[in-house]
């Protein structure tokens, strides 16, 4: 059997067990989506703010540019010629906010967290990773010359074991979490995984905010600003594609770990940077993040509703955030259960293996402020 018959036998398999993707073909009308001709609230996107279809604010940003600013590509690395002004004044800007002594910005998220674990690590690392930290956070890992052992998801009493029965025996500890997990919605215990930390001299703290920067606290800086522990947490990284409308991710950092990624991080050195015009976007939302109280208190309200209604109903609902996942079970009937909603407007999509468990897959409503009370309301009488 040749390599393409091997493919062909494998997409067969997927398909048979209901676990196939394909790409869908979509029409973008603001918060709605347009899908086999069937107009839908989008329930799907991590448009978590609701900026990115905000055409008022596009416009406001588009008014303050000229044939000069506008700068489509940086057609080369940071390193060579691609550093322009506005990636440091971003960095510049982000430092600032979290109060640290540097910032440094990523062209993705994946490109984050393949890059920065790799380059901080060595053969006397030992990376202790949540069991349900992201993909890139998992490759990130593979990339490095690091031991691993991941440790049962937000189980501190496991993590506190291993931190003591490992931590004599490497240079250092490093544990890896997201501060809200993408399936699951539910959030680190960031003010215990610190003390676990600052019980040992050579243990570190990464700390993956992708789906909480914008989100949560005061001024939408994430989890660790909601508990007061930013200046603990050795990599603070976020991304920019989601409640900030925009491209890119960052880590905020002492400055001797920003010098340190410059030189040693290879999905920063060997790539092309992020077009300026993209880059000043990002700026101009991170400018405007703190003003955006209402939407995250508005995100907030209807988030509770879902998950307060889903649990009493009897769904387990281990969410504590904007994402909430409706477990169903097996892949047929979640496709089935997501046809149903979409059929009735909400464009709600099933999250299957390998992404989750087998046995575990579910609905996975990624909520936005831009989603009013009644249509929660209106999906709750549905799924109920």
């Amino acid at each position: 059997m040749n390599t393409i018959e091997q493919m062909q036998l494998k997409l067969q398999e997927l398909e048979e067990r209901s676990n196939q993707r394909t790409l869908p073909a979509l029409i973008h009308e603001g918060r709605n989506v347009v899908a086999g001709g069937r107009r839908m609230l989008n329930l799907s996107s991590n448009d978590y703010l609701g900026l990115a279809s905000d055409r008022k604010l596009r416009e406001e940003f588009l008014g303050g540019l000229s044939a000069d600013s506008f700068l489509p590509t940086s057609s080369s690395s940071r390193l060579l010629t691609g550093n322009f002004t506005i990636y440091e004044e971003l960095e510049c800007t982000l430092a600032r906010l979290f109060k640290t002594e540097a910032a440094l910005t990523f062209n993705s998220g994946y490109h984050a967290n393949t890059g920065i674990l790799p380059a901080v690590s060595d053969a006397q690392t030992l990376i202790l990773a949540d069991k349900l930290v992201h993909a890139s956070l998992i490759d990130g890992i593979r990339l490095s010359s690091a031991h691993c052992i991941r440790y049962r998801h937000n189980d501190v009493q496991q993590l506190a074991r291993l931190i003591a029965e490992n931590h004599a025996h490497y240079r250092q500890i490093i544990i890896v979490t997201e501060s809200i997990f993408s399936m699951d919605g539910d959030a680190a215990d960031l003010a215990t995984l610190v003390q676990l930390k600052q019980t040992y001299h050579n243990v570190l703290l990464y700390v993956d905010e992708a789906h909480a920067f914008g989100v949560r606290g005061a001024q939408g800086l994430g989890c660790a600003e909601e508990a007061g522990c930013i200046q603990d947490i050795d990599f603070l990284v976020g991304t920019f594609g989601k409640a900030a409308a925009s491209a890119g991710a960052y880590i905020a950092c002492r400055s001797t770990v920003k010098e340190y990624l410059v030189n040693r991080m290879r999905t920063f050195i060997f790539t092309t940077a992020l077009p300026p015009l993209n880059v000043a976007w990002t700026l101009f939302i991170v400018q405007r993040l703190s003003t955006l109280q209402k939407q995250r208190k508005h995100l907030e309200h209807i988030s509770r509703m879902l998950r307060e209604s889903l649990t009493e109903k009897g769904h387990a609902c281990p969410s504590t955030s904007h994402i909430v996942p409706m477990i169903v079970g097996n892949s047929a009937d979640t496709l089935l259960r997501a046809k149903e909603l979409q059929q009735h407007g909400f464009y709600a999509l099933p999250v299957r293996p390998p992404t989750v468990p087998e046995g575990t897959s579910r609905i996975r409503f990624s909520l936005t402020a831009e989603i009013k009370e009644e249509e929660i309301r209106e999906l709750i009488r549905l799924i109920v």
